[in-house]
This record gives structure tokens, sequence and C-alpha cells, in this order.
């Protein structure tokens, strides 16, 4: 790889040491893979060649006022400091729209940085010295202006893909929080696993946290569409709701737990939803009309 894609591990490297050293003690931060941080180490000493996943950790903060705790999620991508940082906080004693609120913030305040700046610990201080307002007013933010200008928000499409969705308690958690937060889309059983969730950015990101934390390691969003809207969003959902899509098992292999969905039908799915360019995007193969 490039000198500046090691230049973004090596500082990624060297602000996980900072977090360690801020946060010393057992279970302050959890990394999602143990093994992240060294295998880092070994493809920046030559001694690995695959690059290595990205770093996924949780930080769990105290606030000192009012008493509670954040869990700060975060997914450092490979070029990051110079890509975007990946963060998203969540407390047990906040609602959803307080999250929501609380997540809004937080992302304006981290995009003021310039690329090539640390932030994790940025990020930090901020939920220290700004979440507390979060919490204790909660009635003032459901009283809405008179005066207030229309507030833009990010009607966001994440594409996701992995390996199989088998397991029926996996696919019960995708189909509960999928109808909890107010997002639309599918989940596509089998082998591979598709899921599309729509909806607001805050939710979609929420959404996309929950169902990988702690331990889904096969998994990745392929693509993602972002519109800017100052609307409900509702007209541009291309699914009224989420559901479970079941597809025919390609082949005779229906009974066993390495069957192939029939991904013929699936490119039908998404010809009715106006999705068929994902196609390609998802499985590197250009769809063919059956006009044609």
């Amino acid at each position: 790889m490039s000198a500046s894609m090691n230049e973004c591990l090596q500082l990624q490297l060297l602000e996980m040491e900072m977090l360690f050293s801020m946060f010393p003690n057992q279970g302050e931060v959890k990394l999602e893979d143990v093994n992240a941080l060294t295998n880092i180490k070994r493809y920046l000493e030559g001694t690995r060649e695959a690059l290595p996943p990205k770093i996924e950790f949780v930080i769990t903060l105290q606030i000192e006022e009012p008493k509670v705790k954040i869990d700060l999620q975060v997914t450092m991508p490979h070029s990051y400091p110079y890509a975007a940082l990946q963060l998203f906080g969540r407390s047990s004693e906040l609602d959803r729209q307080q999250q929501l609120l609380l997540n809004k913030g937080l992302t304006s305040y981290i995009g003021t940085f310039d690329p090539g700046e640390l932030c994790v610990c940025a990020a930090i201080q901020w939920l220290q010295d700004n979440s507390a307002s979060y919490f204790l007013n909660r009635k003032l933010v459901y009283e809405p202006s008179t005066q207030a200008k229309p507030v833009k928000n990010t009607f966001l499409r994440m594409w996701i893909y992995s390996h199989h969705i088998y397991q029926q308690d996996l696919r019960k958690k995708i189909l509960d929080i999928g109808k909890r937060l107010d997002v639309t889309g599918f989940c596509m059983t089998g082998k591979p696993g598709i899921i599309c969730v729509e909806g607001f950015k805050e939710h979609c990101e929420e959404f996309w946290h929950t169902i990988r934390y702690p331990n889904w390691k096969h998994i990745s969003c392929k693509h993602a569409e972002s519109i800017e809207t100052e609307g409900n969003g509702e007209d541009l959902r291309l699914f009224h709701s989420f559901e479970e899509l079941l597809l025919e098992a390609h082949g005779d292999y229906g009974l066993r737990n390495d069957y192939h969905m029939n991904l013929g039908q699936f490119l039908e799915f998404l010809k009715k939803h106006k999705s068929e360019h994902v196609f390609q995007i998802l499985f590197g193969i250009e769809s063919k009309s059956s006009d044609s």
C-alpha cells in the first residue's frame, strides 16, 4: 500500500495509545477485534501482507452531572484521519429523539475538523462537556419554535452485504430493530444475505451500529445513497415497511445450510423497487434485462 496508508495506520495506533492511557481500567475501551492493533503493527512491520480490518471499539464514558454513562462506538476507516471518523453515542438514559439530537451535535462538531486531524479525544471531550443538556432539558427540544426555519435532514439508504444470514435469532433481531426504528427496507436471508435500510441518517446509522455490535464480522456496507431534504423523507422511500425477503434457493439445496439464493429473482425484486443499479455494486455482476 502507499506511504499515506501507512501514515494513517500509524496515526491510528498513536491515538489508540492515548485512549488507553486516558482509560486504563479494564473494560473502559472494548475492541471489537482484540487482535486489531497487533495485526496493524504486523502490517506496518511487513510481516502481514493483507490489509488488516478496521479498528472498531466502544468507550464507556462516565458523565458526572447527571450521573449517567454514554457508550461511544467508534470505527476508524483505514484512511482516517484523512477520511471521516464514524461515531455513534448511545445511553440507556436517553430516548430515541434525545439520542438522535446528541449524535447530530457530535457529528456537526467533528465535521469542523480538517482532514488529517485526530478527533476521537476531542469527541470524548465534547460529550463530557455538552451531553448533560441532552439529558436535563428533555422537554425543551420537543417545543418547536413558530419562527424556526425549515431544518434540513439527510435521508440515507444503505446497502449491506453479509456472507450469509441463517440464524433465527439474528433474523429476529434485524427485524425487531428495523421495526423499532423509523426505517424501511428489507432483509434477504440465505446466502448471501442482503439488507437494505432507508430513513433519516441517524436512524440508519443506529440500525447499522446495533446489528453489527458486538461481534458480526462478516458484514459490510457496500453502498450508501444520501439526499438532503427538508421534508419527512416519505417521498424518497423505495420501500413501505421493513420486512424479511424470502426467495427461492438456487438449485436443489433448499434443505442445506449452504444454499445460494436465486439472484435472478433478487434482480427482479430490485427492478420493481427502482434499484437495479445496486446489483452490480453488490455482486460485481452487470445486470441483464430480461427484455433484451
